[in-house]
C-alpha cells in the first residue's frame, strides 16, 4: 500500500485525545443513555423500592448503553446483547459467590478477567463486549454481599438489559461492518474501471488510476480504524476479513501492471479478453457486496486463464514477443487469480449464500480456529489478558487487605486506567484523579447550591449521565471521569444521601486503583503492544519467506507436497491484532506509522506471493538447472526475510549492518530456454522479480523498530 494515502493523512491529522469532538454515534449514546439510566433508576426506586435492583439497574444501563458498542444489523445486536446479559447473569452470580472469600475472589477474578478479556478474539462485538461483561462481575466481587441478593441484582441487571436492548436497536448508527463492506464494494468497483480504462487505451486513464488507489487506501482506512478487526467469527464475516487483504494485493497487482502497461488496446487478445474476464468478476464482487443480484461464474475466469497458458506453451521462445508477453501474462494472471479468489471470498460474504460457499459457519471449531493462533506471549490478545487479568486481581486484592470502604471503585479504576504500556497509564491514571477530582468539586458545589434534595437530585441525574454517556471517544478522558463521578455522587446520594463525602471517597479509592495499575503496568510488558508488533513482524517474515519458497518450489515441480499456509496466516492475524493494539494506545508513538505500514505491507506482499505461487500447477517434471537456479533464488529470499525478522527479535545487534537484499541475474540469459513448460517456470521467475525490488524499502523501517525495542520502556 502506498504511504501517501489522503485517507491515512486525514486520519493521522485528527484532532488530538484532549479536544472536544461532535460525534453522532457518541450523541444517539447519550441520548440512549439518558433516556433509559434516570428512567430505570426511579422505577427501582420508586416502584419496586429495592436498593439492590436500583444499584443493578442504573450500572447495568451503563454496561449496556454505554461500554457496549456492538455492530452488525439489528439482528447481529440483538444477539449481542443477549449474550452480553446471559454472559453478565453468569458472572454476577460468579462475583456475588467469590465476594465471600478474598482469596477466592482473588483466584476467581483471575480466571474470569482472562477469559473475557481473551474472548475478544471471537470479533468486534466480543471485544466490545469485555468491559461491560466484567462490570457485571467486579460490581458484586468487590462489595459485600450474600447469595440471598441475587434474585434482586439479577432483575436490575435484567431490567437494564432488557430496556437497553430496545432502546439500541431504536436509536442505533450505522455499524462498521456496514461502511467496511460498502468500501469494500467501492475498491472492487474502481479497480474494475481502471482497468477497463486501461483495456479501451482511454487517455484519461491516470484519473481513473487515482480514483482506484483512493478507493483502495480508504478500504484499508476503514479496515484499520478500530482497535480490533470489524468482522466476527461468523463465516460471512471471516470471508469479508480475506476478501479486504485480497482486493489489497488485487489493486497493488493492477497497479504494477498498468503502470508498465497504461494502454492495453493493442495487447493479445488473449491477455485482453482475460484482464477484461478480471475487470468483471470485480464488479461481480461489487454487485455481491451492495446487495444487487449477481450470478458469477469464476469457472469463465479459469478458463480464460487456461487460454492464455495454452496460447502462451504455443508461442516460441525464439520469438522477439515472447520475454514481454511472459511479463505481460504474469501480470493478467496474478491479476486474474487475485479476482478469482475474491469472487469466492465475496460470495462466502454474502449473507445467504454462506452456508452453501463454506458450510459451519459460527461454531466451536471456528472459534478455536482464531483462538488458537493466539494462545502465545506473540499474541497482543494473550499479553493484554493477562495483565489485565493481573490488573483486576491486585485490585481486588488490594482492596479486600486495606478494607477500604467501596472496594468496587477500586477495581474499577484500575480497569478505567490499565492501558497497553506502562507510560500510557501512567499518563491515563493522572487524568483520570483529576477528573475525579473535577468531579467531586463540581458535586460538591451541586450539593452545596441543592443540597440532598431528593427533586434537585432527580433534575440533576440525567444531566450528569448525558455528559458521561457522550464523552467516551468524544470528550476528554479527564472530563468524561469528571462526569462519571458526578453521575455516580447524584446516585449515592438518591440511594442514601451523604453530600460531598461520597466524591472524596471515590478519589481515595481510585487513587489505590490507579497505583495498582500503574504497578502492574510497569512489571507486565512495560512497552506494551510495541514490543509485540516487533515480535510479530519478526514471526510474518519468516512464515511469509518460508511459505514463499516452498510455494515456488511447488510451481517448479522440486516439490509435490502442497504448501501449508496455516503458520504464515496465523503470524499475519497475530500481527494485525497487534497492530490495531499499539495504534490504539495513548501517548507518543516513537515509530513512524508510515515505517509500520511499510513493514506490514511487506509481510502482506510475501505471503500473497507465496499465494499465487501456490495457485500455479504443480509440474510433474524432473529438476533441471533452470528450475533449480529459481528454487535457490527463492530460498535466498526466504533466508533474506529470515534475517530482517532476526533485526526485530529481542537480540541487540548493535551496529552490525543489515545485509542487502538479494540480487538475482536472469534466468534466461543464464540458462538459455530449453526447459519444459517453460511459461510456468518463467512465471515463478516473474513472481521473484517483481517481489525482490521491494525489499530494499523494508530496511530503514525495521531498524527504526528494532531501535526503538531496545530503548527503555519509560524513554
Amino acid at each position: 500500500m502506498a504511504i501517501d494515502s489522503p485517507a491515512l493523512k486525514a486520519r493521522l491529522a485528527r484532532p488530538r485525545d484532549w479536544v472536544p469532538q461532535w460525534s453522532t454515534p457518541a450523541a444517539l449514546r447519550a441520548v440512549r443513555a439518558t433516556l433509559v439510566v434516570p428512567a430505570l433508576f426511579a422505577f427501582s426506586i420508586k416502584v419496586l423500592g429495592d436498593l439492590q435492583v436500583a444499584t443493578f439497574a442504573a450500572f447495568g444501563g451503563f454496561a449496556t448503553l454505554v461500554l457496549a458498542s456492538f455492530g452488525g444489523d439489528r439482528a447481529d445486536k440483538l444477539r449481542a446483547h443477549f449474550g452480553l446479559a446471559v454472559t453478565g447473569s453468569v458472572l454476577l452470580v460468579v462475583g456475588t459467590a467469590a465476594s465471600a472469600s478474598l482469596p477466592l475472589a482473588a483466584v476467581v477474578t483471575l480466571i474470569v478477567t482472562f477469559l473475557v478479556l481473551f474472548g475478544g478474539v471471537a470479533g468486534p462485538n466480543a471485544a466490545s463486549g469485555g468491559t461491560a461483561a466484567l462490570l457485571a462481575y467486579v460490581l458484586p466481587a468487590a462489595s459485600p454481599g450474600t447469595m440471598s441478593m441475587v434474585p434482586a441484582r439479577l432483575g436490575g441487571w435484567w431490567l437494564a438489559s432488557v430496556v437497553g436492548t430496545a432502546a439500541v436497536l431504536l436509536l442505533s448508527p450505522r455499524s462498521p461492518a456496514t461502511a467496511l463492506r460498502d468500501a469494500t464494494a467501492r475498491a472492487a468497483a474502481a479497480m474494475a474501471d481502471y482497468l477497463d480504462a486501461a483495456l479501451r487505451g482511454d487517455p484519461d486513464v491516470s484519473t481513473a488510476r487515482e480514483t482506484a488507489i483512493e478507493a483502495k487506501h480508504r478500504l484499508i482506512d476503514e479496515f484499520t480504524a478500530t482497535p480490533y478487526r470489524p468482522t466476527g467469527l461468523a463465516t460471512a464475516d471471516q470471508a469479508l476479513n480475506s476478501l479486504v487483504g485480497l482486493l489489497e494485493w488485487c489493486g497493488s497487482v493492477i497497479a504494477d501492471a498498468l503502470h508498465e502497461y497504461p494502454d492495453l488496446s493493442g495487447a493479445p487478445e488473449v491477455e485482453r479478453k482475460l484482464l477484461a474476464d478480471a475487470a468483471a468478476g470485480l464488479r461481480t464482487v461489487d454487485r455481491l457486496l451492495s446487495g444487487e443480484p449477481a450470478t458469477p461464474d469464476p469457472a469463465e475466469l479459469e478458463r480464460s486463464i487456461q487460454r492464455s497458458v495454452e496460447w502462451l506453451r504455443d508461442l516460441s521462445s525464439d520469438d522477439p514477443r515472447y520475454a514481454d508477453a511472459v511479463h505481460l501474462s504474469f501480470h493478467a494472471r496474478t491479476t486474474a487469480f487475485a479476482v478469482g479468489t475474491a469472487i469466492v471470498e465475496a460470495l462466502a460474504a454474502t449473507p445467504g449464500r454462506a452456508r452453501v460457499i463454506r458450510p459451519g459457519g459460527l461454531s466451536l471449531a471456528s472459534l478455536t480456529r482464531v483462538a488458537s493462533p493466539q494462545a502465545s506471549i506473540r499474541s497482543v490478545w494473550f499479553v493484554n489478558s493477562l495483565r489485565g487479568a493481573a490488573a483486576l486481581t491486585a485490585a481486588v486484592v488490594v482492596a479486600g487487605v486495606s478494607g477500604v470502604e467501596h472496594g468496587f471503585w477500586v477495581v474499577l479504576g484500575t480497569l478505567s486506567v490499565l492501558r497497553g504500556n506502562a507510560a500510557a497509564t501512567g499518563s491515563t491514571a493522572v487524568r483520570a484523579l483529576a477528573g475525579t477530582a473535577l468531579g467531586v468539586v463540581i458535586g460538591a458545589l451541586l450539593l452545596l447550591v441543592i443540597g440532598t434534595s431528593a427533586p434537585a437530585l432527580w433534575i440533576a441525574l440525567p444531566v450528569a449521565v448525558l455528559v458521561a454517556a457522550y464523552a467516551p471517544g468524544a470528550l476528554p478522558f479527564t472530563a468524561g471521569q469528571a462526569a462519571f463521578t458526578l453521575t455516580v455522587s447524584v446516585l449515592f446520594n438518591l440511594l442514601a444521601p451523604a453530600g460531598w463525602q461520597i466524591g472524596v471517597v471515590r478519589i481515595e479509592d481510585v487513587a489505590i486503583g490507579c497505583a495498582v495499575s500503574l504497578v502492574v503496568g510497569a512489571l507486565f510488558w512495560p512497552r506494551g503492544a510495541g514490543a509485540v508488533v516487533a515480535d510479530d513482524l519478526a514471526d510474518a517474515f519468516r512464515t511469509g519467506g518460508a511459505y514463499l519458497a516452498a510455494a515456488a518450489n511447488w510451481a517448479l515441480g522440486l516439490r509435490h507436497d502442497p504448501p501449508a499456509p496455516d503458520a504464515a496466516t496465523a503470524a499475519g492475524a497475530r500481527l494485525d491484532d497487534a497492530l490495531r493494539g499499539f495504534l490504539s494506545e495513548q501517548g507518543t508513538k516513537h515509530v513512524p506509522k508510515p515505517d509500520l505500514w511499510r513493514l506490514v505491507m511487506g509481510t502482506l506482499r510475501a505471503r500473497l506471493t507465496a499465494h499465487s505461487l501456490a495457485g500455479l500447477p504443480n509440474p510433474h517434471v524432473d529438476a533441471d538447472p533452470f528450475r533449480r537456479m529459481l528454487g535457490e533464488q527463492a530460498g535466498q529470499l526466504a533466508a533474506w526475510y529470515d534475517h530482517l525478522a532476526s533485526r526485530l527479535d529481542r537480540t541487540d545487534h548493535g551496529d552490525v549492518p543489515m545485509l542487502a537484499p538479494p540480487e538475482f541475474a536472469d534466468p534466461l540469459q543464464t540458462h538459455g530456454t530449453s526447459v519444459r513448460d517453460l511459461a510456468c517456470a518463467l512465471w515463478v521467475h516473474e513472481h521473484i522479480k517483481h517481489i525482490t525490488p521491494r525489499l530494499a524499502e523494508l530496511v530503514e523501517p525495521a531498524g527504526v523498530v528494532a531501535a526503538q525495542r531496545h530503548r527503555p520502556w519509560w524513554r
